[in-house]
């Protein structure tokens, strides 16, 4: 195979996600690959670069390698990432790429959300939540779960709803003994979904959204715009179309693969990428402290086959080469 392609890596608390861009044209997407990350983030990672080998990838394949996500420190020490970024930046720079201008990306994930205000192609303010479920997809995961809904459908419910019923959906536990409620008053799923949905988007409104200014175009992303429901309810809300990008779900994993692209070119260096192969070793993550000054470091350890490959963490600066 003599593709050449930028790799990216999104490694979240809920999905991890793949994709390979072309490396002369970032708009071409070769693989995207988009997995549960079921608490193990770094076994989901080698089982996707043992697929992307088995598609027929091969070292010599990859230009760089972007990664981001919650587990980004630990993966990208790992696999040997050229860049490591935020959320945020990455998902901007998706955003930017797909709509040159773009003001406003509404991202919804499993378990955080983030609105990001752009401004000229700058990011010039932004929020996140991460403490609350409510305002997330595993909210929505709970009470399909609950309603014996497959969550693929749970959007599809909501828009068949001739009304909605008001469910708390400031709090999971309220929202949960406020459904209950309204199923005893009578009300039909229908209704009931519907009125979810737009629990969830008045939580993100109110709360992440709250003081910013949201103008068009506004792209909604993340793993929750699949929901038609939740794209009817905040277009309901805000009084505006949301504009949902291809591959709306990998976009954080597209960034990375951007900021790699871009760092590579800029820089004029090779990739750092340790191979498809480390998919085969024999990983170990511990713990270390170091105690060779007062700030008594707490350390993550990486090793491969025994041998140590990388320690992050340090607040000093002594391990950071």
């Amino acid at each position: 195979m003599q593709k050449k392609v930028y790799m990216g890596i999104d490694v979240g608390s809920v999905s991890t996600n793949i994709v390979l861009i072309d490396a002369n044209d970032i708009g071409k997407i070769y693989e995207s690959l988009y997995v549960r990350t079921d608490g193990q983030p770094l076994e989901v990672v080698k089982q996707g670069l043992s697929g992307l080998k088995q598609r027929g990838y091969e070292n010599n394949n990859i230009m760089g390698v972007g990664i981001t996500g919650s587990a980004r420190a630990l993966i990208g020490n790992i696999v040997g990432a050229d860049i490591i970024k935020n959320e945020i930046t990455a998902h901007a720079v998706a955003a930017i790429t797909r709509i040159p201008d773009v003001k406003t990306v509404l991202e919804i994930g499993g378990q955080d959300s983030k609105i990001i205000i752009i401004r000229d192609k700058v990011v010039t303010d932004l929020a996140m939540n991460s403490v609350c479920a409510a305002g997330t997809g595993s909210f929505l995961d709970q009470q399909a779960f609950r309603l014996k809904i497959p969550i693929e459908e749970f959007g599809d419910y909501a828009l068949k709803a001739e009304s909605s019923v008001r469910i708390a959906g400031r709090c999971t536990v309220f929202a949960e003994s406020d459904m209950i409620h309204k199923q005893q008053l009578g009300f039909g799923k229908e209704e009931i979904i519907a009125g979810l949905c737009e629990a969830l988007v008045r939580n993100y409104i109110n709360n992440v959204a709250k003081g910013k200014s949201i103008e068009s175009p506004v792209l909604f992303q993340g793993g929750v715009a699949f929901n038609h429901g939740i794209k009817a309810a905040f277009e309901k809300e805000l009084e505006q179309e949301l504009i949902i990008p291809d591959n709306f779900n990998v976009m954080g994993a597209i960034g990375s693969a951007i900021l790699a692209r871009e760092m590579i070119h800029e820089t004029k260096t090779s990739t750092i990428f340790r191979g498809f192969d480390i998919s085969k070793q024999k990983v170990k993550v511990r713990l270390i402290y170091c105690e060779d000054c007062s700030n008594n470091c707490e350390l993550t350890q990486a090793s491969v086959n025994e041998e140590c490959l990388s320690v992050w963490g340090d607040r000093c600066g002594k391990w950071q080469s």
